[in-house]
Order: structure tokens, then C-alpha cells, then sequence
């Protein structure tokens, strides 16, 4: 017997047309750049363009592939005639997306993530919400994105020049990048007097070198602390362990401004303000809550009946720790870790109170670049940090995977 699939209905013409003239509507919309009088003009056009070009490949092409191509051919030339190169790259992503939409809504195949007796507004309601939070991921994520073409923009400005919009070579540089490793004496031939200063590249690379030394210091301590503190506040038989947790964690949610006066004043009594001791004391401080809270949750899933089966072999509690439980929790001890080293290396706030002009950071540093002297090496830090970030988050989520394997919480 044959099992049953579900083959949605297709809609009408008229159906498929109306939500690619609203398409093109708002693609024609944005294509205004915020001159009103031209913006009635390229909606209606917008409109009208689109549902042409998606009724030709609802009737005449009706292959998806063929349909991609079509559209996105269309749009590509049209724009890259009217306007240029990069208006035409654009438009061709605007035409391929337009011929995955005409036939997927042709098709009626929409409706397959929902159930058959999905009502029309329970359908809209189904889009509405994914398109709302894709709205939402796009407005956290563009101002990022923007960092890294502007990072290899070749004169010292904070925009797209007419050069980069063509897609120009001439108008991309890696000087701003040159800036950071290179100092003067070193620069090649190929980028003498693009550098600022000696003095100004020998403060990235030592905020550079800060950075990385109060960010390891800091998360080997952080870890440390927050792992033992974990496994104790995991013990059933552990007193007072709300109480304890809150305190723990209480770094999370005290503004940064309190904490870092209170360490000033403290550290201040004691000698370590303006040191490298102080500053790796109060990342670790700051980061150790991630640690507690990553292998508390690491944790919630272990099997405690491997440890008594351990100390009924002969094994001590730390022999047992070592070879039985933290080869399980790893994965949550190095995501921890992960999480206290960006804490570290993405604060700020601390850094200003507790630092003076040897232990300046790279937040520091970029902060500092924005008030004094407005440089685009600022968009090349700050995009090596995004490239930084993607990576240390990629690392995360492929070690919480893979805790989830050992504890056998989702298959291998």
C-alpha cells in the first residue's frame, strides 16, 4: 500500500500575480532611496514589471530552474543597463528570488509546511511571522554586514564611493589592514605612506597582544573557577544553592558602570588598579557566570550513577573527576571557556576604569580611535573581530552538538 501524499491545490493566476506586484512594489520602493517623487513612479512600475515577468514564467516556462534564470537574467541586465554593475548584481539577486516565487506560489507548495486544513489566514499568519523575523535578523545583522566591504575601501572614508559601488578595483585596498600588522620601517613599497604612524601601529598591535593575554588569562581562571563551582551547585546535597547561584551570576546582571566603579575603588586600596593582575581578575570575574550557567546545564544531563560506580572500583573523587566526569562535560567546559574569552575580548566598559595606556585593549583601542582620530582601520578591526566571533560561535555550537552525542541526548 502506497503511502498517502499530500498535493496542495494550485491557486489562481490572479493570486500568484498580486504577491509579485507587491514585490516589485517594494523592491521599487527601496530602489527610490528616499526620494519621495521618484518612489510613486518606481512602485507602480516595480509592480507592473514583476507580475509581467512572473506571469510569463507561471505560463509559459513553468520550470523552477528555467524560471531562476529567466528572471534573474532579466532584472540583472536591465538593472546593470540602466544603472551599473552593482545595481545589476543586486537586481539579479532581486530576479532569482522572483523566479522561486512564481512558482512556488503557482504550485501551491506554500501550503506543504502547513497542515491541509490550514485556513487562508492561517496560512498569512504562518509567512507573516517568518517574514517579521527575517525583518528583524536583517536589521541586527546588515550594520555588520556593511563593516566588511567598507574595511577594504581604499580612500579614508566611513562610506561607499562611487569607485566601490561600480566594483572598481582601484577603489579596494587592503591599507587599512596594512595599518594594523605593518608598521612604516616594514610597510613594502606597495603601501609607503599609507600607514599612519609608528607610534599608532605600535598601539594596535600592542592592544592587539593585551587583548589576547588578559582574554587567556582571564578565561583559564574564569574556567576554572566556574566549572568547580558548577559541579558543587549540581550536588543535590549542596546547602543554599539558589542563594549561592544568584551570587555567582549576579556579574551578568549588575551594570557594568557599578562594577567596574567597585573594582576601581577596591583595587585601588590594594595596589592592582592600572595592572594586568586587576584586569585579568575582573574578566575572570565577569566571565566565570557563562562558565557556571554552561556546564550547569552540561551537567543536568550526567548520569551521577558512573561517578558511584568509579568510587566503588577504588577511584578517588579526583581520579574520578579527571577520568570520568570531565571527558563528558568537556564539551560544555570548552563552550564556557569559548563564552568568557568573548566576554573578555569584547569588553570595554571595565577597560576604561581599571587600564592606562599599557593595558588599552582592542575595544579600548577602537574606542578611543572613534573620539580622537576617525580612521577606517577601525573597520578593519572591527571586521577581523566579526570573523573572530563567527568562528568562536561556529566552535560552540559544534561542541554543544557534540556534548548532546555523548549524553545521548540526540543521535550520533
Amino acid at each position: 500500500m502506497s503511502e498517502y501524499k499530500y498535493i496542495p491545490p494550485k491557486p489562481p493566476l490572479s493570486f500568484t500575480v498580486l504577491w509579485c506586484a507587491l514585490y516589485g512594489a517594494i523592491v521599487g520602493f527601496l530602489s527610490a532611496r528616499g526620494n519621495m517623487q521618484l518612489a510613486l513612479l518606481l512602485i507602480v512600475s516595480g509592480a507592473l514589471i514583476f507580475s509581467m515577468i512572473a506571469s510569463f514564467a507561471v505560463l509559459v516556462i513553468k520550470d523552477i530552474n528555467l524560471s531562476r534564470i529567466f528572471c534573474l537574467a532579466i532584472l540583472g541586465f536591465a538593472g546593470f543597463f540602466y544603472i551599473g554593475l552593482s545595481y545589476g548584481l543586486l537586481m539579479a539577486i532581486m530576479g532569482f528570488i522572483l523566479g522561486q516565487l512564481s512558482i512556488w506560489l503557482s504550485s501551491g507548495n506554500y501550503r506543504l509546511p502547513l497542515p491541509p486544513y490550514a485556513t487562508s489566514p492561517e496560512v498569512l499568519w504562518f509567512y507573516t511571522f517568518r517574514g517579521i523575523c527575517s525583518l528583524i535578523f536583517l536589521f541586527l545583522i546588515v550594520p555588520i554586514i556593511i563593516l566588511v566591504p567598507l574595511s577594504f575601501n581604499q580612500e579614508p572614508y566611513f562610506s561607499f564611493t562611487p569607485g566601490m559601488l561600480a566594483f572598481e578595483r582601484e577603489a579596494f585596498s587592503l591599507r587599512w589592514y596594512w595599518d594594523i600588522l605593518i608598521n612604516g620601517m616594514a610597510a613594502p613599497e606597495a603601501v609607503q605612506g599609507w600607514w599612519t604612524d609608528v607610534w599608532q601601529n605600535a598601539q594596535w598591535i600592542r592592544s592587539i597582544k593585551n587583548s589576547f593575554i588578559i582574554g587567556i588569562g582571564a578565561t583559564l581562571l574564569a574556567t576554572s573557577i566556574g566549572t568547580l563551582a558548577a559541579i558543587g551547585l549540581s550536588r543535590s546535597e549542596m546547602p543554599y544553592r539558589r542563594p549561592i547561584m544568584a551570587l555567582l551570576i549576579s556579574p551578568m546582571i549588575v551594570p557594568l558602570v557599578i562594577t567596574a566603579s567597585g573594582l576601581f575603588y577596591f583595587y585601588s586600596q590594594i595596589g592592582l588598579a592600572k595592572s594586568y593582575t586587576g584586569l585579568i581578575l575582573a574578566h575572570a570575574i565577569l566571565g566565570t557566570p557563562f562558565v557556571i550557567i554552561t556546564v550547569t546545564a552540561t551537567l543536568s544531563g550526567f548520569d551521577n550513577n558512573l561517578t558511584r560506580a568509579a568510587a566503588n572500583l577504588g577511584a578517588g573523587p579526583i581520579r574520578t573527576f579527571f577520568k570520568v566526569q570531565m571527558p563528558l562535560i568537556l564539551p560544555g567546559v570548552i563552550s564556557g571557556g569559548l563564552f568568557a574569552f568573548i566576554t573578555s575580548f569584547d569588553e570595554v566598559v571595565v577597560v576604561l576604569q581599571l587600564a592606562d595606556v599599557r593595558q588599552r585593549t582592542i575595544p579600548r583601542q577602537m574606542f578611543s580611535g572613534i573620539r580622537e582620530q576617525i580612521s577606517p582601520t577601525i573597520l578593519a578591526v572591527a571586521t577581523i573581530l566579526v570573523i573572530l566571533s563567527i568562528a568562536i560561535l561556529t566552535a560552540v555550537e559544534l561542541l554543544r552538538r557534540r556534548s548532546e552525542r555523548l549524553r545521548g541526548v540526540s543521535p550520533g
